[in-house]
């Protein structure tokens, strides 16, 4: 596959059933365009991986493409419940997800123990809170030298790291800047590695504070514009708080999430199959 591709044969080539998936940016550069074509492709039975798992992680949920959860704050930013999650925990729909739940914190640590190439990450943290006892990837160490209690979390390693980027070049080399989460980390510690883009550019020019991803860190650049919406990229798009305040209506019910999804994800496409794999009943018109 060449690196610069199309986002439709970047997921078909990249990204199979049952993979590890990490689709991480921080409020700002949600790759949602890339969640949209895994719907599309019906991949199935993934681990989802992400810090705050907002509305691309719902509609995955909601679209039957996951069975588990490995995250730090599950929510719609602002507004509330994330419902097609909260349907999927509190009544198995449209199929039972088994959840793992970290602190930031402790995500961040995991993502940079496997971009480390290390077995785990050490941090001080999860102090006062009862995650250890009910999440058995969080363990207590001494450490050796001063024997100090201090808390361990396995390293990350996905099959797949998805993220946004405002730019890249022709080469490969992708450039992101502004408000940057865990991304650099979850490319760096992933096996695979996808990237959606505002622009292709010929040449990169230097921006303050940017972080910039060498070729050879990523398996495929998609030219995707706007292709963080309703999130934003800085310096090409702003934030649609509309959309995110909307989200909570459409999403509480399930006929009304899944019309969404056949009309702003699906299109005129998969319609029958899709309301088949979440157990709704197909209209005699689809």
């Amino acid at each position: 596959m060449n690196r610069i591709c199309s986002l439709h044969d970047a997921v078909a080539d990249l990204v199979g059933d049952g993979d590890t998936i990490a689709m991480e940016g921080f409020t700002h550069l949600i790759p949602h365009a890339a969640g949209h074509e895994i719907i599309r492709q019906g991949r199935r039975n993934l681990h989802l991986v992400r810090m705050t798992p907002d509305m691309i992680y719902d509609q995955l949920i909601g679209a039957g493409c996951a069975t588990k959860l490995t995250f730090s704050w599950g929510g719609n930013p602002g507004v509330g419940s994330l419902q097609r999650f909260r349907d999927a925990v509190e009544n198995q729909w449209p199929h039972p997800i088994e959840i793992e739940e970290h602190s930031h914190a402790g995500m961040a640590t995991r993502y940079a123990a496997g971009a480390a190439n290390l077995p785990f990450g050490i941090l001080r943290g999860y102090v006062g809170t009862g995650l250890s006892e009910h999440t058995s990837t969080i363990a207590q160490i001494e450490c050796p030298f001063t024997g100090e209690s201090l808390t361990a979390v396995p390293a990350l390693r996905p099959d797949v790291a998805i993220i946004h980027a405002q730019r890249a070049d022709r080469e490969g080399n992708v450039q992101m800047w502004g408000l940057t989460g865990v991304q650099k980390e979850a490319v760096l510690a992933a096996k695979r590695s996808i990237v959606t883009v505002e622009e292709i550019v010929d040449h990169i020019e230097p921006v303050p504070y940017a972080v910039v991803l060498p070729w050879w860190t990523v398996s495929a650049v998609c030219e995707v514009p706007d292709g963080a919406h309703p999130s934003f990229a800085m310096g090409y798009s702003v934030r649609d708080n509309a959309f995110y305040k909307a989200w909570d209506a459409v999403s509480k019910d399930r006929g009304s999430f899944t019309a969404w999804i056949e009309q702003h994800v699906l299109g005129t496409t998969n319609h029958e199959e899709f309301r088949r794999s979440v157990g709704l009943e197909v209209p005699a018109n689809v």
